[in-house]
């Protein structure tokens, strides 16, 4: 396989963004890096669309310079879902033009899986959109200059440990806000517009369950207010009494007899009278 691509970028300003893996991971289409750094900046999921199918490889890249100004590009991975794995091994090439310069691809490229079954054509034609997009990306970071360099890290032997102890000395030493159940918090004042609305309770005065239910625990001891029964809309309602005979001939009877030793008296009385 052999192709060429046209970038009006200067030679030099493309083999230092060659010489750059994390320049070339990000010029590198539908590619999807690893989390872990140890892989490298061009291991992770590449995503390749050939004929209206998407097949997704997980696997590596590796740039290497030649001495004759050429690099070597070589790749391998395996099918995220299958058992299928393509292998990859292109010489790259930049050669001065008029108003920039000509990248040539050569080299092999060999599949086995979902990519075996395709149009061969299909196939080889996804490939050359791929190197062209590669090489469109690859043109614009080295016009732009690469990436931004990173934040310096601090030097010395005590440095980290000094930064560390700035993080947790801010993070302990951070003011810890007030619960919002606490009676001690402040309370917001109500604006003038809304002090006059008499839905708006105040805010410096507790509700008057609360209130109350203040008022009745204070002297009370802990185990008072645990075998306290509740009061209010969850307070027991008292059953009704039973009346009976028995009951009413309790009271019946005493002011009977009250009654008739009045009679026995008054009736002796008159009839000394007489």
């Amino acid at each position: 396989m052999e192709h060429e691509v046209f970038v009006p970028v200067p030679p030099e300003a493309l083999r230092q963004a060659l010489e750059d893996p994390a320049r070339v991971a990000r010029c590198v289409p539908g590619l999807q890096q690893d989390a872990d750094e140890e892989s490298g900046p061009l291991a992770g999921r590449l995503k390749v669309r050939i004929d209206g199918h998407t097949i997704t490889y997980r696997g590596a890249l590796s740039v290497a310079a030649r001495p004759d100004g050429s690099f070597a590009v070589g790749g391998e991975g395996t099918e995220a879902r299958g058992s299928g794995a393509v292998e990859l091994a292109l010489t790259v090439r930049l050669a001065e033009a008029d108003g920039g310069t000509t990248v040539t691809f050569a080299g092999t490229a060999s599949g086995e899986g979902r990519i075996a079954e395709l149009d061969a054509q299909a196939t080889e034609s996804a490939c050359h959109r791929l190197l062209e997009r590669f090489a469109t990306r690859l043109a614009d970071a080295a016009a732009e200059g690469g990436a931004p360099e990173p934040e310096p890290r601090p030097e010395g032997p005590g440095a980290g440990a000094d930064a560390a102890g700035e993080a947790r000395q801010s993070v302990f030493d951070a003011e810890v806000p007030p619960p919002a159940l606490d009676p001690m918090a402040e309370v917001p004042d109500i604006p003038d517009d809304l002090a006059d609305v008499p839905e708006v309770p105040s805010p410096t005065q507790p509700p008057a369950e609360a209130a109350h239910a203040r008022r009745t625990m204070i002297g009370r001891s802990a185990e008072e207010v645990d075998h306290a029964p509740p009061r209010g809309r969850y307070a027991p309602v008292p059953a009704p009494q039973s009346t009976s005979t028995t009951d009413t001939l309790r009271w019946i009877a005493p002011a009977a007899a009250l009654a008739l030793a009045s009679a026995v008296v008054v009736g002796r009385v008159l009839r000394r009278r007489r």
